[in-house]
């Protein structure tokens, strides 16, 4: 090997020592500038606890149900001839909705009649004859007897002409049931019989319901403790604002949340209790009532009445400085040395965005209300106080 070959090959090898060296350099100041990005502690938003007063809202799974609902029967037998309603019309009171067939009845009422002109004729008839024998007997043509038996005769044309004139007055009755009008204004149901179906008093289902849904009852459930808290809460609030109820119910509004999830405009008023508690259940079944002059209820529906409830004096945290792992809850708590601290909380109940907190917390503690993904037990933290 000549002597330029040599130094060729050295010149290299010092190349490769120097690069290598190089890497290496940049590689130990690489992790140094990462260590101390991730020594350095992050800046994050804190929450500190204290006490206020919590709106919590209740809710209850009600049924809708007009304040009259009225089956529609017939009170005779016939074939229906006419319906002169449909299905989900508003009717008043008297109007025409069904009508069976009166030929029949007709018929009983023009027999009824003959029979009446018939006992009024004997009726007539035995009159007269008292009227003839009066004077005979008074001058004793005749004996005393034929006028007592013309009299009995009398009584039982009386009695015979009354009976008649009840007959006529209960086939009048039976004639005008063939018209069958609304008893009470409202929105008419389902209509399962038609034209040329044979009703009957005995029919399992009505011709149609009615329901006056002017204003509806919600009927709905709640277990006894609730239903002793909403009671003394309104009495004590009653009493601060110097409002006496005599025979009155006490108890807070409600707000009605529909099918589509919106809330009814108006609130009800709960205004009847049963009086016993159910001992299955241990629940006390109660009504609400509501305006319904936009006719936007109809019974049968189920909707969700919601009623608040004051809590005072609660420790309140905001709902997203919390985890949860399985059925547990958890926040992020700094230390004296703003260290964070994994802690589990128990929650009781929501007011709005916040959670209540029954144990875990205590005032004046300060909790992490983000960046909680980054963070672990341990973790130093800059508090930026909200």
């Amino acid at each position: 090997m000549n002597i330029k070959s040599l130094r060729i090959k050295q010149i290299l090898s010092l190349s490769l020592v120097v690069v290598t060296a190089t890497i290496a350099i940049k590689c130990s100041t690489g992790k140094s500038e990462e260590n101390d990005t991730s020594n350095k502690p992050l800046a994050l938003p804190v929450y500190t606890v204290d006490t206020s007063d919590a709106v919590t809202v209740r809710d209850y799974l009600g049924t809708i149900e007009g304040k009259v609902t009225v089956d529609v029967r017939p009170q005779i037998e016939g074939i229906l001839r006419e319906i002169y309603v449909d299905e989900g019309q508003f009717v008043q009171k008297g109007q025409k909705m069904f009508k069976i067939d009166a030929s029949a009845f007709q018929e009983e009422l023009n027999n009824a009649v003959a029979t009446q002109n018939v006992a009024k004729a004997k009726l007539e008839n035995a009159q007269l004859e008292i009227d003839r024998l009066k004077p005979l007997v008074e001058n004793d043509v005749i004996s005393e007897v034929r006028l007592r038996s013309a009299k009995s005769d009398y009584d039982v044309a009386k009695a015979s002409l009354a009976q008649a004139t009840a007959a006529v007055g209960s086939a009048q009755i039976n004639k005008e049931f063939t018209l069958i009008t609304a008893p009470v204004t409202g929105y008419i149901s389902r209509i399962p019989k038609r034209i040329g179906n044979l009703v009957t008093k005995g029919d399992k289902e009505p011709l149609t319901m009615l329901s006056d849904v002017q204003e509806v009852f919600v009927y709905f459930s709640m277990n006894e403790s609730d239903f002793l808290y909403f009671s003394k809460q309104k009495a004590k609030e009653d009493s601060i604002n110097g409002i006496k109820r005599e025979n009155q119910l006490s108890f807070p509004d409600a707000t009605l949340i529909l099918a589509d999830g919106e809330a009814y405009k108006k609130r009800g008023k709960v205004d009847a209790i049963n009086g016993q508690v159910d001992r299955t259940t241990g629940a006390i079944s109660l009504r609400a009532s509501f305006e319904n002059t936009d006719n936007i209820l109809r019974s049968g529906s189920t909707g969700t009445l919601k009623i608040s409830e004051v809590k005072k004096g609660v420790i309140q945290i905001p709902q997203i400085a919390t985890s949860e792992l399985q059925d547990r809850t958890f926040v992020y708590v700094l230390t004296a040395d703003n260290k964070a601290e994994r802690r589990s909380i128990t929650i009781n109940g929501t007011s709005k965005d916040k959670y209540i907190v029954a144990s875990g917390l205590e005032i004046g503690d300060r909790v992490l209300i983000s960046g909680l993904d980054k963070i672990t037990d341990g973790s130093s933290i800059t508090p930026i106080q909200q």
